[in-house]
């Protein structure tokens, strides 16, 4: 029977992994939906998914392993055969072998065992191995920024957008008699003027440096990319409007209140759960949760009276969610605090420069030999209804609060 390669085994264990995953996917978007509908995870689903889900880890764990094999170098072309294999596959030895002669012998030289050994002695061969080295620069770690992800995206190519505002809606509709009078609805319509921001840093680094290090040349692209969407996740949430700031969204948005006639809340999903029902009172459907990663910690450590943990199997792989839709963990919301919203309808993001990098010289940076890196964006936020947006703290306010 031929022996399979290692490329051939690994495209086997691939697709059997991508089966048990959409199987995993379906198992766990079903239990998802169970859960918002209200139904309790029964014993045989979960542990039909614990099972679906060790053997996919199982099939993940055969692919890393292939994985660092061929890094290795173990490909098809590593000779692994013991030394006494190498000698009975000698043509010698099998020619002897099939017409055996008084006196033959055969032989294999071995001068001396191979060690990996640096000094002037028999069979060293250490100076000979290549340090395994590895390229670039260790990355630092970084915030997944997900908000932008959230609204509508937008361009503009003049740096003053006008739009309408809208800040209230009473809508009276209701069947009217023959002849009688029409009842009147109200809408509150605002005219509001913004005006795009720039945002925007820089790093100046020796011509050496790039030419010598070129992973450092990356990296600086990297990290001002890096620190411009994390000035811009603050500015969407709690930029002020004064000076060069965005107006971000939470200033403009409607403070958090328990809906008249709901059921006070408890802890804090309830708290989020009357926000996405205050949202949708104003005719807002929520699409969306931002929340401290501390505060969202918090929450799926929650457990039931059996020690099971409410939020999700922690061997799950589902995207966080409540009541089906995503929650953004993010360390520019401040830690107690929320926000709740239907973000795609309520707000967009207008885009008049779009993240760049630009290289130039600066003052005397040609003579010497220095470059400048310049990161930029240029932007503007547009938050249309207000309403749509519930603010507030993720404590439970106190009885009679």
């Amino acid at each position: 029977m031929e022996q399979k390669s290692v490329a051939e085994m690994a495209t086997e264990i691939k697709t059997a992994f991508e089966t048990k995953l959409d199987g995993v996917k379906e198992q766990a978007e079903k239990a998802l939906a169970d859960a918002a509908a209200g139904k309790e995870l029964n014993a045989a689903t979960k542990e039909s998914l614990d099972v679906a889900l060790t053997e996919m880890n199982g099939l993940k764990a055969q692919i890393t392993a292939l994985e660092q094999k061929a890094a290795r170098g173990g490909g098809d072309d590593v000779d692994t055969r013991t030394l006494g294999q190498k000698f009975a596959e000698q043509d010698e030895f099998k020619s002897m072998s099939n017409m055996p002669r008084n006196g033959q012998a055969v032989s294999m030289e071995v001068k001396a065992d191979i060690t990996t050994a640096r000094n002037d002695a028999a069979g060293s061969v250490g100076a000979a191995i290549l340090p395994n080295r590895l390229p670039g620069i260790l990355a630092l770690p970084q915030q997944r920024l997900t908000i932008r992800q959230l609204l509508m995206p937008g361009r503009t190519d003049g740096p003053l957008i006008q739009y309408l505002q809208e800040t209230g809606f009473t809508n009276n509709a209701a069947p009217v008699a023959e002849g009688a009078l029409k009842p009147q609805s109200d809408i509150k319509l605002g005219d509001k003027s913004i005006t795009t921001k720039v945002l925007a840093h820089w790093f100046r680094v020796s011509k050496q440096t790039l030419s010598d290090v070129a992973q450092i040349e990356s990296l600086i692209d990297t990290r001002l990319l890096f620190g411009l969407q994390l000035v811009e996740e603050r500015q969407m949430l709690y930029g002020d409007g004064t000076g060069e700031n965005l107006l971000g969204i939470v200033p403009q948005a409607t403070p958090y209140a328990v809906p008249t006639g709901a059921r006070p809340a408890s802890q804090t999903l309830d708290v989020l759960r009357l926000a996405m029902l205050q949202a949708a009172l104003a005719e807002f459907p929520a699409t969306g949760h931002v929340l401290n990663p501390i505060d969202w910690d918090n929450i799926i450590g929650l457990k039931d009276t059996d020690g099971r943990y409410i939020i999700g199997n922690p061997q799950g792989t589902a995207t966080p969610t409540l009541w089906g839709i995503p929650v953004v963990a993010t360390p520019a919301m401040t830690v107690g605090k929320f926000l709740t919203g239907a973000f795609q309808l309520g707000a967009q993001i207008f885009d008049q420069w779009t993240s760049r990098i630009e290289v130039g010289f600066q003052n005397d940076d040609f003579v010497r030999n220095k470059v400048t890196i310049l990161a930029e964006e240029r932007l503007a936020l547009a938050v249309y209804r207000p309403e749509a947006f519930i603010y507030g703290d993720t404590a439970v306010a106190p009885a009679g609060g």
